[in-house]
């Protein structure tokens, strides 16, 4: 009982000086005596939903589809510094900080922002009274050590807490978000002078959580695709349902690899989980292309000779680079797709396409000869499988196979583009492969029948040999359509061709 009134006062000495004396007393104190400011941390399971900091404590209110979600954590100090954090941004966050232990943990009324309020409630003071007690022994007994090596500090100490230091500080993360800069600037950023494998963790938590969702603008067994507004801009959002944690995380992995940001591979910008309040959402975001799907765009329209080359060339470009290993310290593996198809490409403003959907991508590492194959039951499109697949013949020890699986299916993709090509004053209507010999929606028994029994392949016309162009995008096709794999084409050479054949239709003009 005789602690009881001077306790308390001893040990707001020690955490008044643990901040600056960390480095002198860290063999005097252990771990029950705390130091730093003790905050509400959402994120942190690991340590019963509180963080620790020398900064201060954080609390936001974002409207997300109009309605509120508080988010509360700890901010450091050179986060505190960049001045980004504790500022609210227009009508969308609303935000504090504060600097007493646990000031972030607020409520929110249902009418209006009221500011941070210190807890007051029995069962929030709680873990506090908790850590006093099991630090009495200890931090009484390591008094005298710590009094004594913070003596001469105790009003720089006093002072820190109320105005950080004047230090120069590294570049911080959040500094990035702030300065005004556009998605592009932020990406053109990390890929030159970071690791070339996208933004920090932290950066792309704060872009997701401050979209604002317009509307939808396609689905899928996934789940969603959402055009959202960023700043002014716009950005696609991709929504998983829960049940698919596993696709999201593993397209989110892959687009993070390193040195993989290619203009003909889909912009990656960034992945968060975000909960509603009734399920977790995982959202996916990336750049935003108005045109759609090549699948869209093929029906909307035709092409010309150039526009076909274009097209070509510009799948061909992306997925060479995806099959390319890069290596060095900083290299990239090879990753083959496993999915390509015409709806899994995108076709930009400039009429070029960009690979996207890589949720069943597999990478391998040549250094341990080993195959990341993602442990997901989905497996690629029927119509577009490979007759080593649809035969059960593939050998997947071997990397190489899966991507002259993806060849097989740039082959039909190529077949898509080149029908909407005028040849000879004709044009024909967009048709999926094989549109004509199985069902709309077949099993892999149809297209095995067809595929690996009949060994059928689409329909190449007479008419395309009238067209130097066609004529070459013909060729190209049947060399993708092998049934023995290892006799296929390989992504880096069809770049090649086709860039030949570019600069021929070039020369036309």
């Amino acid at each position: 009982m005789a602690l009881e009134r001077p306790f308390p006062i001893l040990f707001l000495a020690l955490r008044r000086c643990a901040g600056c004396c960390r480095s002198t007393a860290h063999s005097i104190l252990t771990q029950p005596c705390v130091s730093g400011l003790q905050c509400v941390c959402q994120l942190c399971e690991h340590t019963n939903f509180t963080c620790q900091t020398e900064g201060a404590c954080w609390a936001s209110v974002m409207l997300t589809n109009g309605k509120e979600e508080v988010i509360k954590s700890c901010v450091s100090l050179p986060e505190l510094n960049a001045q980004v954090f504790c500022h609210s941004s227009k009508n969308i966050t609303k935000t504090e900080c504060c600097y007493t232990d646990f000031c972030n943990n607020i409520t929110l009324p249902k009418s209006g922002w009221m500011g941070l309020h210190p807890i007051t409630s029995r069962a929030a003071v709680g873990p506090v009274v908790l850590a006093v007690a099991v630090a009495v022994p200890i931090c009484v007994l390591s008094l005298a050590a710590v009094l004594a090596a913070c003596t001469c500090q105790g009003r720089r100490c006093a002072r820190s807490r109320m105005k950080p230091p004047n230090v120069e500080e590294p570049l911080s993360e959040c500094n990035l978000v702030s300065s005004g800069k556009t998605l592009k600037d932020l990406i053109y950023d990390m890929t030159t002078s970071g690791s070339g494998s996208g933004l920090p963790l932290l950066v792309q938590r704060t872009i997701a959580r401050t979209i604002v969702l317009q509307e939808i603008v396609g689905k899928g067994r996934f789940g969603e695709v959402w055009r959202g507004k960023w700043r002014g801009e716009d950005v696609a959002v991709k929504i998983f349902s829960s049940r698919d944690e596993r696709s999201w995380f593993r397209e989110a992995e892959i687009y993070q690899t390193v040195m993989l940001r290619h203009e003909n591979i889909l912009g990656f910008i960034a992945a968060d989980n975000k909960d509603n309040g009734t399920w977790t959402q995982l959202w996916l975001v990336s750049e935003y292309h108005e045109q759609g799907s090549l699948f869209d765009y093929l029906n909307r329209g035709t092409v010309t000779a150039e526009g076909m080359v274009r097209l070509a060339l510009s799948i061909a470009s992306g997925l060479a680079h995806l099959h390319m290993e890069i290596v060095g310290t900083q290299g990239k593996p090879a990753i083959a797709h496993r999915d390509l198809k015409s709806k899994n490409i995108l076709v930009k403003k400039n009429e070029s396409c960009a690979i996207a959907d890589l949720g069943l991508a597999v990478k391998h590492d040549s250094v341990l000869n080993t195959i990341d194959i993602p442990q997901n039951p989905r497996v690629g499109t029927r119509r577009y499988m490979a007759p080593e697949i649809l035969d059960d013949t593939m050998n997947t020890s071997i990397f190489e196979s899966f991507k002259r699986a993806d060849i097989y299916s740039l082959g039909l993709v190529y077949w898509e583009i080149a029908r909407r090509c005028c040849a000879g004053g004709i044009t024909e209507e967009y048709q999926l492969p094989y549109y004509d010999v199985v069902p709309s929606d077949p099993s892999i028994e149809d297209m095995r029948r067809v595929v690996c029994e009949q060994k059928l392949r689409p329909n190449i016309p007479n008419q395309w040999q009238s067209c130097e162009a066609l004529r070459v995008m013909g060729r190209i096709m049947r060399e993708c359509w092998y049934a023995n794999g290892a006799a296929r084409l390989t992504a880096l050479r069809i770049k090649k061709t086709i860039s030949q054949l570019c600069v021929q239709e070039d020369s036309k003009i």
